[in-house]
């Protein structure tokens, strides 16, 4: 079995995945922030890391930890992230620069840091948690999206550039997933609820609450489990897909955007959002 190293598994799709996989019989480094809210996993039997992928000194301990013990990283797990919402004007340059720093630079960095010890073994894999946010975007929501498109690009090129060296990256795109991940988004407009943009910011929360909370979400979505079951396949397939997505919501919705013209996408997105406009 493999020796796996997920980042950002204090809960949603990281806890579960550890799980998933440790449950299956690999080596699981289980790895968050703080790890005092690991110790669910460490009782399932993972091995649990300090990991702040917004630190390059606790990533390359983390890192370093891991190859200590088994040579390399056999696969890296790029789960940490998180989503904000808002328009554009009105979000913070300091709070974007935070999330590219989360969601792109870190994964960045963290692949930067085990592929010397991968091409040193003649083999690896990166799994990189992606979004079916890469390949669409829903008004508000254009920062996390554009994250989200970064890693899209960084995965492809990544796949091309390290496949000579026996490693393999894999790109994971998710939809609707129910996480706390949804109420982060939704709690990041509550600072937003001034200026020309307060009743748009105000309306993307109260619709991405109500997606998540509807009956559909049960349909078209699945929880944190349907992605670590998905990401056991990638781990243990031996030739990977270049992309897998993980529920109804993500075929459909990528399908729906490939297929709908600008003009049509922006009047479907006027229907659930108000336009922001002067008085």
């Amino acid at each position: 079995m493999t020796s796996v190293l997920i980042t950002g598994c204090s809960t949603g799709i990281g806890a579960a995945t550890a799980g998933e996989l440790v449950a299956h019989g690999h080596t699981v480094y289980a790895t968050a922030r703080r790890p005092e809210t690991l110790k669910a996993l460490a009782d399932q039997g993972c091995r649990t890391l300090a990991l702040d992928v917004n630190s390059e000194e606790s990533m390359g301990a983390a890192v370093a930890a891991v190859e200590n013990e088994e040579g390399s990283v056999g696969v890296l797990v790029n789960n940490a992230g998180y989503s904000q919402s808002g328009a554009v004007e009105s979000i913070p340059l300091d709070n974007i620069r935070k999330q590219f720093e989360t969601n792109v630079f870190g994964l960045i960095r963290m692949s930067q840091l085990v592929l010397p010890g991968m091409r040193r073994a003649g083999s690896g894999r990166i799994i990189n948690i992606g979004s079916m946010g890469g390949k669409l975007t829903f008004p508000g929501g254009g920062i996390y999206h554009a994250t989200k498109y970064a890693v899209e690009a960084i995965s492809d090129a990544m796949r091309f550039e390290v496949q000579g060296f026996g490693i393999q990256i894999v790109l994971i795109e998710p939809g609707l997933i129910t996480t706390e991940f949804a109420h982060a988004a939704v709690a990041s407009t509550d600072n937003l609820n001034d200026g020309p943009y307060a009743e748009f910011n105000a309306k993307v929360g109260e619709v991405t609450a109500g997606i998540y909370n509807s009956p559909m979400a049960k349909l078209v979505g699945g929880g944190p489990e349907s992605v670590a079951k998905v990401i056991r396949k990638a781990i243990d397939a031996k030739r990977p897909k270049a992309r897998y997505t993980v529920t109804p919501s993500a075929s459909l919705s990528i399908l729906q955007r490939q297929l709908t013209p600008d003009k049509a996408w922006d009047y479907m997105m006027r229907t659930q959002f108000p336009v922001p406009k002067s008085n």
